[in-house]
């Protein structure tokens, strides 16, 4: 988590968030990039909150440029207290962001997929953004869900594909014994299967069975009268 390693002054004043960036607004390290739209104070948690998130999406992929850094102190006093005695004690650190100011950049990445993590990162900032160098016809990246096997649907593998066989499956399958029927006697001759709907064959030395005789008309016309 970033914060300054030491300062000159532990408290600072409130300050003001009127006007615009005058530094920072363009693009310097990456492709890509996420912008502000309007002033607000970022700590060092959202700040975090937003690069993990990219940076999980890309699956360290690309590269992640944090423009931004946290070293406004905040200072707060407990509940109930009352008024004077001084201003309260630290209790955190804030970046201060006006309108135009670049919070983070991308590269090495398609445009798909800086637009979808930047998605992702907004979603942890408290304030409106918008995106650098990403043209407006560009669609998000559909997010990857990495399925459990209690997720997995019939024919589906563990990575979702379909006809692929897990391996506690495989290994299963591949451990259990073929299923045999009795073994034949040594000696005999081995035993052939009939084909489907084949009529079954006679024992050796059994009379040959007659044929079934073909069913008789009926007779036609009646009887003399």
């Amino acid at each position: 988590m970033l914060l300054p390693a030491r300062v000159k002054w532990r408290k600072l004043h409130r300050g003001r968030r009127t006007g615009v960036a005058t530094q920072g607004n363009d693009l310097a390290f990456g492709e890509f990039g996420l912008q502000a739209s309007e002033a607000a104070w970022m700590t060092n948690r959202q700040i975090e909150a937003a690069r993990r998130v990219m940076t999980r999406f890309v699956r360290r992929g690309g590269q992640v440029f944090i423009r931004v850094f946290p070293d406004k102190s905040v200072t707060k006093k407990p509940a109930e207290t009352r008024m004077g005695s001084g201003k309260g004690a630290p209790e955190g650190w804030v970046a201060v962001i006006k309108p135009g100011r670049v919070l983070f950049e991308m590269g090495g990445v398609t445009p798909e997929m800086a637009k979808r993590a930047f998605q992702l990162a907004a979603y942890k900032l408290p304030l409106k953004t918008r995106t650098l160098g990403i043209k407006s016809g560009v669609k998000a990246a559909v997010d990857v869900k990495i399925k459990g096997p209690a997720e997995l649907k019939p024919g589906e593998g563990l990575e979702g594909i379909p006809g692929a066989v897990g391996a506690p499956a495989a290994a299963a399958a591949a451990a259990a014994p073929a299923a045999r029927g009795p073994k034949a006697a040594p000696g005999a001759a081995p035993s052939i299967k009939p084909a489907p709907g084949a009529a079954p064959k006679a024992a050796p030395g059994a009379a040959p069975r007659a044929a079934a005789a073909p069913p008789a008309k009926p007779a036609t016309g009646g009887g003399k009268k």
